[in-house]
């Protein structure tokens, strides 16, 4: 960025994995951007999202409310007030299918006000979301009758809702309900109860595709283990229950142990579990390995930010190595992991072909525990393409060990290892590495990582001879001025393969700044992100 600009961003490439934080940093972001409406009479969609309705405004989309089959109002400083018109213009819509009031201060009075419009005989709603609207327990005691009474409802979206105990205790009563004929439920469970209803692809960072609703969630709803049995009776009824996410709730030791039960009690074929930032212990990783070893259908396990420990780790591996365990995916970010763990967890990378994506970050693995990965990252075993070792404590020591495991390893396409201390010594190593006509990495995270001028130099010497590198992360680095346009030179030359470069939270001149725009028009194909 030019001299004295602020900071546009945080350090993420855009197609690299986005996890809990992350996300909601882009979130804020996008948030920044108000977003047209869609009035186009051949999809009937009213798509607003970011913007203060005036009076004026609001009264012309009124009669737009009350035609139209998908009406999106998101963050749109609607509040009880606007619900009274809301509640009238539901009940004169019968073509209406998808209503979202996401990021509204709607409070319990509102959402009543809305869900008595949706209980119009006519009404035909299939999906509702109300994220982030301040809906309480209170405003819960409405919600069983609503799910019996909408027969069309066929997706929820309540996440972000302080609901607490009592309303989730409220919500799991609607679902057990026989006249609930909900499909798909954010936050807690997605499920198809009629096979191949409401599913859609998903690809994954790692180009993998899979047929199931999306990732639902159950965050930041005032949780404690008293919800957890409700939520397990709910597992139990569900036979087809595919994602369970419950992170950012202090559920703790008894909520996960009842949620464990009810998941190993259940017939479903669950494939996704997260329990981010839930209170876990080492103790909990017991309860843990019974749905690990009894759900051979599970791809993906996030623990991250629990203190799980190298005892609570010891625990979860023999699980992990279980044969009919087929994890893809392992979280445990922030787990106060050290080298002995990471060397249990070792184990499992040399044994298990299926799992593709790891993330150890903000774990003290040090350069030891970056050498045993490496070590098992070439073993035969091991087809590991996405792995995480941001903040661990690393430094240049370690680059040699990971420049062999870039030269040989033929599967990893994802590194990230930001925030740690290689300077611009350990990128030359990584650089020698990735030099090699045998390296594959497509994806490298350096963020914050000491590199200065000397470091761009090497990058841009491995710009001109690899050819397997699309996407690069510098930002947060000590360089200036001729380094970016040591780096410019070699993305100028046709045959540079690069195609993102991201230099968030760097500080260049004005006239630097004209070359790194000039240089985008004159090459479409690369995208520099600042």
């Amino acid at each position: 960025m030019p001299l004295l600009s602020p900071a546009s961003g945080p350090p993420a490439t855009v197609s690299a994995p986005l996890k809990l934080r992350h996300q909601q940093a882009v979130n804020r972001l996008l948030r920044l951007c108000a977003v047209p409406e869609d009035t186009s009479p051949r999809t009937m969609n009213l798509d607003i999202q970011c913007q203060q309705l005036s009076d004026a405004r609001w009264t012309e989309l009124l009669p737009l409310i009350q035609q139209y089959q998908v009406v999106r109002l998101d963050d749109c400083g609607l509040t009880e007030v606007r619900c009274k018109d809301i509640c009238s213009a539901l009940q004169a819509n019968p073509s209406l299918t998808e209503l979202s009031l996401c990021t509204n201060e709607l409070h319990d009075a509102g959402v009543r006000l809305v869900l008595q419009g949706l209980q119009s005989p006519s009404c035909r709603i299939q999906k509702l979301s109300l994220r982030n609207c301040c809906l309480t327990n209170t405003g819960c005691e409405v919600l069983p009758d609503a799910l019996r009474s909408l027969p069309t409802l066929r997706e929820l979206q309540l996440s972000d809702n302080p609901l607490g105990d009592a309303g989730l205790q409220l919500l799991c009563k609607g679902l057990l309900d026989p006249q609930c004929h909900l499909e798909k439920l954010h936050p807690l469970v997605s499920c198809a109860l009629q096979p191949g209803v409401g599913e859609e692809t998903r690809t994954s960072s790692l180009g993998q595709s899979s047929r199931h609703p999306p990732v639902p969630r159950l965050e930041y709803c005032n949780l404690t283990a008293a919800s957890c049995e409700p939520l397990a009776a709910v597992l139990r009824a569900w036979r087809h229950v595919k994602e369970l996410v419950v992170s950012n709730n202090d559920i703790g030791e008894a909520g996960v142990q009842a949620l464990c039960r009810g998941l190993v009690d259940s017939a479903c074929q669950l494939e996704t579990l997260k329990l981010e930032n839930c209170g876990l212990t080492p103790a909990s990783c017991k309860d843990l390995c019974g749905v690990v070893a009894s759900k051979a259908s599970l791809q993906e396990l996030d623990l991250g930010d629990n203190k799980l420990g190298d005892q609570g780790i010891a625990t979860l591996c023999p699980a992990l190595l279980h044969p009919s365990s087929r994890l893809r995916v392992l979280w445990l970010w922030d787990c106060d992991i050290t080298t002995t763990g990471c060397r249990d967890l070792c184990q499992v990378l040399r044994a298990k072909e299926s799992l593709k994506e790891l993330s150890l970050a903000g774990n003290a693995l040090g350069d030891e525990g970056a050498r045993l990965l490496c070590e098992s990252l070439l073993e035969p075993g091991c087809q590991l393409q996405s792995l995480w070792v941001k903040s661990c404590g690393l430094t240049a020591a370690c680059c040699p060990h990971v420049s062999a495991m870039l030269t040989h390893n033929k599967h990893l396409v994802e590194l990230q290892m930001s925030d740690n201390k290689l300077g611009d010594s350990g990128v030359q190593e990584l650089c020698q590495g990735l030099s090699q006509p045998s390296a594959t990495l497509r994806v490298l995270w350096l963020g914050d990582c000491d590199v200065a001028n000397g470091g761009c130099n090497s990058l841009a010497s491995l710009l001109v001879v690899n050819r397997s590198l699309r996407e690069l992360d510098l930002s947060n680095n000590c360089m200036d001025d001729r380094g970016i346009l040591q780096l410019m030179e070699s993305l100028e030359r046709p045959d540079c393969a690069l195609e993102q470069l991201v230099l968030y939270d760097i500080y260049w001149t004005q006239q630097t700044e004209d070359l790194l725009q000039a240089l985008g028009e004159r090459k479409p194909g690369l995208r520099i992100i600042s």
